[in-house]
């Protein structure tokens, strides 16, 4: 279904432009729910799947421009490097939905469909996604769901936009406590930091002539935001403390106002000629410097850079834990990542293992002895529990143990798929239940001709009509009857477990004694010989 939707939104000129695609929605009782199917279309892409991703999130009140903010960055991402990126000047914009009003418009967390790749100034080339949340603090949303929908974009994102409007206010920072609560625990685990980038845009900024636009200015307000004095109160010191131990790095932008064209007119469709001229200019400075190649700030768990197919784990988990209708508690949060980061390594093991089987006994190789195939998975087992066991991980050794147990067993279900299917390239194996019927003809032919020519007419005539029974049986074992086929596989295995192989054991012991026999006699006339002789030559 999403490979059809995907395929409707290509450009006429063959360009693909992607679409906004919802991989977490609200569901009954204000729990949201992640659509893995939607997510995996995305995230598991062949082209993108293996590599390192960067997730820019854009989080804030309602009605506050974030999806508008977006789809700049859609173009900007689109031109893929042009200078004149921002498009013309009568161009509609288009991509996330938004529109003007007092209503909300975007529910949940929507994930743009098309994965933009882009390369480091190193030459790695990365996947960038960008995500746009659900608006806070709207008539139909409570706290919790607010509260949900922020902490789930700040933990899969790489940069976390907080998008304000007109300054930072203590407000905002106390609505930014409750997330960054979710990471004071995880610092007693490990010297990271629980996030990574926080940008504050401030929209519709009226006080230049305090702070200028851009960079600079919105460095000069965050400091003043989050100094901490001892005049302060210890709530609002620890305040600070949180967010700056929780975010590795935190700036700030501010950015005029777009125009009394853009906030009035019920027509405005986002084309730059009704935007106003320092807004334009000042989106030229933002959207570069969250995207451009040497600005991109790659997705990182634990100190680990992690791939698009890593992240889908990670949402799998961070979901999971909110769909028990209460926040969790920072512990929780702990134990969520763990869980992801541990699961992630059991799945790059697994990957490893597959990709190693493939080359030894894959569907285009030839049969291999089973002694040597048990051979090979017990190495590349061995090879996965150091991989896993190297691999950072959060949670402490007892608690990735029951992950590395897991793998291993995964591992033996894997590879009895992999043996079986190596059994199914034996023509020997495969030729098994004819060669032993075909055996028993004969032997019973034999038997019955021996049995005639002494006279025991009675045992000829037995093993004349059981070798026609084995005939009959013979030619029944078909691919059309498969159920009398796999009894006639069942009865073939025990006359040759039961029969024909001790007979064969038999015949070939009573062969290898009477061979052992003939060599002692001829040592034992060997050496009477050559004691005559040295008697002879003596006398």
């Amino acid at each position: 279904m999403y490979l059809e939707e995907y395929a409707n939104h290509l450009e006429e000129d063959g360009n693909l432009k992607g679409h906004a695609v919802q991989v977490i929605t609200p569901g009954d009782g204000h729990l949201f729910e992640l659509k893995e199917e939607a997510l995996e279309s995305i995230l598991l892409a062949d082209h993108v799947r293996d590599k390192k991703v960067v997730v820019v999130s854009v989080a804030g009140a309602f009605r506050k421009g974030k999806s508008f903010l977006l789809d700049f960055c859609l173009r900007y991402l689109n031109a893929e490097g042009n200078s004149d990126w921002m498009g013309p000047e009568e161009e509609p914009l288009t991509g996330f939905s938004w529109r003007g009003g007092c209503e909300r418009d975007t529910t949940g967390i929507l994930l743009w469909s098309n994965v933009f790749l882009s390369k480091l100034p190193n030459g790695e080339e990365v996947a960038i996604l960008l995500l746009d949340t659900q608006g806070a603090f709207d008539s139909a949303s409570t706290v919790k769901d607010c509260a949900t929908v922020f902490a789930l974009s700040t933990m899969t994102s790489s940069v976390q936009v907080y998008n304000l409007s007109q300054n930072i206010q203590e407000n905002d920072l106390q609505h930014l406590q409750l997330f960054t609560e979710y990471g004071r625990l995880a610092l007693e685990d490990t010297k990271e930091r629980p996030f990574q980038k926080l940008l504050f845009l401030v929209r519709d900024w009226s006080y230049p002539y305090e702070a200028a636009y851009g960079h600079q200015g919105g460095r000069k307000i965050l400091e003043k935001r989050l100094t901490i004095s001892e005049k302060q109160h210890p709530e609002l010191q620890q305040l600070r403390k949180h967010i700056r131990a929780c975010f590795g790095d935190t700036s700030c932008f501010l950015l005029p106002h777009p125009g009394l064209k853009v906030a009035t007119n019920p027509h405005f469709d986002g084309r730059l000629s009704d935007i106003a001229d320092n807004f334009r200019e000042n989106l030229k400075v933002l959207v570069p410097y969250l995207l451009s190649s040497e600005n991109l700030i790659l997705k990182e768990v634990n100190g680990k850079k992690i791939t698009c197919k890593e992240l889908l784990e990670y949402f799998k988990a961070y979901v999971k834990i909110f769909q028990y209708g209460e926040l969790p508690e920072p512990k929780t949060m702990l134990v969520a990542t763990a869980e992801a980061n541990n699961l992630a390594a059991v799945t790059n093991a697994k990957d490893h293992y597959c990709h190693a089987m493939e080359k030894i006994c894959g569907g285009d190789k030839p049969y291999i002895r089973p002694t040597q195939l048990e051979l090979h998975h017990h190495h590349l087992k061995n090879e996965c529990e150091i991989l896993f066991n190297y691999t950072r991980k959060m949670g402490g050794e007892e608690f990735s143990k029951q992950y590395c147990e897991k793998l291993l067993q995964e591992l033996d279900m894997i590879f009895l798929n992999y043996k079986r299917n190596n059994n199914g390239k034996n023509i020997f194996a495969a030729a098994k239940t004819p060669a032993t019927l075909f055996t028993l003809v004969i032997v019973l032919y034999f038997a019955s001709g021996v049995f005639s020519l002494i006279g025991l007419i009675a045992l000829s005539n037995l093993c004349n009509l059981i070798m026609g029974v084995v005939l009959l049986t013979l030619s029944l074992y078909s691919g059309d009857m498969r159920d009398v086929g796999s009894q006639i596989d069942i009865l073939s295995s025990s006359v040759f477990s039961e029969l024909l192989k001790p007979a064969y054991k038999a015949m070939k012991s009573q062969s290898l004694s009477q061979l052992i026999n003939l060599a002692d006699d001829s040592n034992e006339n060997t050496f009477a010989s050559i004691t005559h002789q040295m008697k002879q030559k003596m006398s």
